[in-house]
Order: structure tokens, then C-alpha cells, then sequence
């Protein structure tokens, strides 16, 4: 069945008994989900770029797609176009980003779409990129191109958010992750955590590590857990995030797993104290890197110069994963963008550690309120999802 006979089907029409406008969407939107498709592809990968994804249409068929693999490579709309090759000529091209219209790593698309030939651009998200905003649809108008924007605009926004924070604030997407009892426990009084949740949680988590750049834990995380902070998918393959440990006072023993484990990722030590001291030294014989920041008044290191910092490596997403002193930080400072809470069928009881910390709240009405985003069961436990902060 060609694909564009399918998207009428979808759409729920005969095609004479609505308006020619009305289908026209009805197409553009069944074909820009393919190239959401295309764009998922780079998700953890691009940074500091977006992930884009492209598909070419002629004759109400894809011929090309393309997705931006990684920064410095060909961007989606390129590799969509080297792919149809002279195809290309006529045809309609689905982007989930604007078109970019400057030199950078790479030369811009705008012209590669010109010199192609191709009949019209339909685009979903705008890039706030001062280089790019506006100036690549500009041009392809002023030759001739028909350009439709802002078609699955809200989906497509949702899989930059990362990118976009970082472009208009300078600090990278946090996303917390905690795995708690239903009764809000991360752990037992003695610490002991594995497992909170069943095998397709943390199977779901390694798949969203695969999706991260960074990885982030506190002193108390480490030390007790000894984790890997790996990804390791089911099927092989994925990315190690970049792995940083926040260890105000070097106190870490460089015998533990995540300084031992040979991984292709980096491990960073974010630390208040002197590089060059003996504490410091010790944990950069393992290879990891020691970053010093200033102190807060608690005398632990300051967590929005750390997020800065990440983000000038060109980091756009990271993923906290504990413990609850970490999370209450975030939160209390308002560092946080989205929740992932996965709740588990267990009881502990009042001596069980809370996952946050404490937020100060004694008043009801001064609690934190989040905005539920979704709600989905992951084997026996129950995923909720929600943004802690209006978007910037």
C-alpha cells in the first residue's frame, strides 16, 4: 500500500469529502512522524546539536530519511538528500528542525535543499539558535520554495527540550531518576536498595541511559551501591554516559567499581577541595578527571557551576540517579526539570531512607507541585513521569 493512500486512511476521510487544506495536514503530519522517527535515532548522541530527522516524499512515497548521527557529521536533511540523490529533484522534504543557513562543522542545509531541487519543506520545531532561527526558511522562500512550519510542533519540541534549555539558559535538561517503595522509601534504615524495582524497570533505565549524556550521584550513592553506572541494553551495544560524581570532600576510595571499570566514558569527580592535593591525586591515577567548584554555605559543591560546566563540555542532558541528599539538593535549588519516579509494590516502613532529603516544607500549601506528564506500568512497577519547572 503506497504510504500517502495509508495516511488517508488514517486521517479517517474520503479524500473529495473534506477540504483539500484539511488532508494536506492530515498527510504532512503522518510523514513528519516518520521523521520524529528518524530523529529518535540520535537521541544521547548529538550533543551539543538537536537530534533532526529527515524523510524525503515523491509520488506520496518516502525515497530517503536521514537522522543527525553525531556532531560534526552531515545533518539529517543532508543525509536524507545524499541518500535520494538525484531523486531528490520535485520532491517534498519532511525536517523535524528548521533548516540551518550558516557554516558551521558542517555547510548549511538551506543551500544543499536549493541545489537539489526540491519542490517544498515542511518543518516542525523552530531552533532557537540565533545563527539559525527564521534565517534558513527565509531563504528558502526567497527562492521559490514552499515552506509549511510548525507541523507536530509540541512533539518535536519534546525531543529538543534538552537542546533548547541549553541554547536560551546555558545549563543542561535534568532529569531525576528514583526507584522508591510505595510508601516513598529509596532504601532500607540500613541502606540496603536491590533490588526496589523488578528486571523491566532497570531495563527501562538502561535504555534511557542510552539516551543521556551524563549521569550524575552523590558521595553516599556510590560508596554504598558501588555501582557501574553503565548502560547495558538487552540486546548489546548502547552509550556510556558520562559518569560524575559529586564528592565534596574527596572521601571516595579509587578502589570502587566506577573508577576500576574500564569504560569508554569519561569520569569525572566534582570536588570543593584543591585538585593537586593527595586525596585527588589518588583518584586521577585512576584516569578519572577532578573538577573543583565553589563551595556552598553547607560546604559542598555548587551544583548549578557544576550543570554549567557540563553544559560548555556541550552536554545538554543529565540523568541524576541519587541518592536523596542529591535529589533534595536539586530540588530545593530548583536545578530540576523532569521527574522519573518509579514506584514499587513494597512497603518498608518509617525507618526506611526517604528519597528526597529534606525540602523544608512546613506548610501544605508551600509544597512542590509538579505537572504529571504520564503514567505507565513497567512490569510490576508504576513509571510516573512529570516536569518539576515550567519550560524556559
Amino acid at each position: 500500500m503506497r504510504l500517502l493512500t495509508r495516511a488517508r486512511m488514517q486521517a479517517g476521510r474520503t479524500p473529495r469529502a473534506k477540504r483539500a487544506a484539511d488532508f494536506d495536514r492530515a498527510v504532512a503530519e503522518f510523514f513528519m512522524r516518520m521523521a520524529l522517527e528518524e530523529a529518535a535515532k540520535g537521541l544521547g548522541r548529538t550533543s551539543p546539536n538537536p537530534v533532526v530527522g529527515a524523510v524525503l516524499v515523491k509520488g506520496g512515497r518516502i525515497i530517503a530519511r536521514g537522522h543527525h548521527r553525531k556532531a560534526g557529521t552531515a545533518h539529517a536533511e543532508v543525509v536524507a538528500l545524499e541518500a535520494a540523490g538525484t531523486r531528490a529533484r520535485g520532491a517534498d522534504l519532511y525536517t523535524t528542525l528548521e533548516p540551518c543557513d550558516h557554516y558551521g562543522r558542517t555547510p548549511p542545509c538551506s543551500q544543499a535543499i536549493l541545489d537539489a531541487g526540491v519542490r517544498r519543506v515542511i518543518t516542525a520545531s523552530a531552533d532557537p539558535n540565533p545563527q539559525v532561527n527564521g534565517k534558513g526558511v527565509a531563504r528558502l522562500r526567497r527562492a521559490g520554495v514552499q515552506v509549511l512550519t510548525g507541523v507536530l510542533q509540541d512533539e518535536a519540541d519534546k525531543l529538543n527540550r534538552p537542546f533548547f534549555k541549553a541554547m536560551r539558559t546555558g545549563l543542561p535538561y535534568v532529569t531525576l531518576k528514583a526507584a522508591v517503595t510505595l510508601d516513598g522509601k529509596l532504601a532500607t534504615a540500613t541502606g540496603d536498595s536491590r533490588w526496589v524495582t523488578g528486571e523491566a524497570a532497570r531495563a527501562w533505565v538502561h535504555r534511557l541511559r542510552d539516551q543521556v549524556d551524563v549521569i550524575l550521584v552523590g558521595t553516599n550513592t556510590v560508596r554504598l551501591d558501588n555501582p557501574q553506572l553503565t548502560t547495558r541494553l538487552s540486546g548489546g551495544g548502547g552509550k556510556d554516559p558520562l559518569r560524575v560524581v559529586v564528592d565534596s570532600h574527596l572521601r571516595l576510595s579509587p578502589k570502587l567499581t566506577i573508577f576500576t571499570q574500564r569504560s569508554p566514558a569519561r569520569t569525572v569527580v566534582a570536588t570543593v577541595e584543591d585538585p593537586a592535593i593527595r586525596k585527588a591525586k589518588r583518584l586521577l591515577s585512576t584516569g578519572a578527571e577532578v573538577w573543583q567548584f565553589p563551595a556552598r554555605k553547607d560546604g559542598r559543591v555548587e551544583l548549578e557551576a557544576l550543570l554549567r560546566r557540563l553544559a560548555q563540555e556541550g552536554l545538554n542532558h543529565v540523568l541524576v540517579e541519587g541518592g536523596a541528599e542529591m535529589y533534595g539538593s536539586f530540588l530545593r535549588e530548583e536545578l530540576a526539570d523532569e521527574l522519573a519516579l518509579f514506584v514499587a509494590p513494597k512497603l518498608i516502613g518509617g525507618e526506611g531512607l526517604s528519597w528526597t532529603g529534606s525540602l523544608g516544607v512546613k506548610q501544605m500549601a508551600k509544597a512542590l507541585e509538579v505537572r504529571p506528564l504520564s503514567f505507565e506500568q513497567v512490569g510490576e512497577d508504576l513509571l510516573i513521569r512529570a516536569y518539576l519547572r515550567e519550560e524556559d
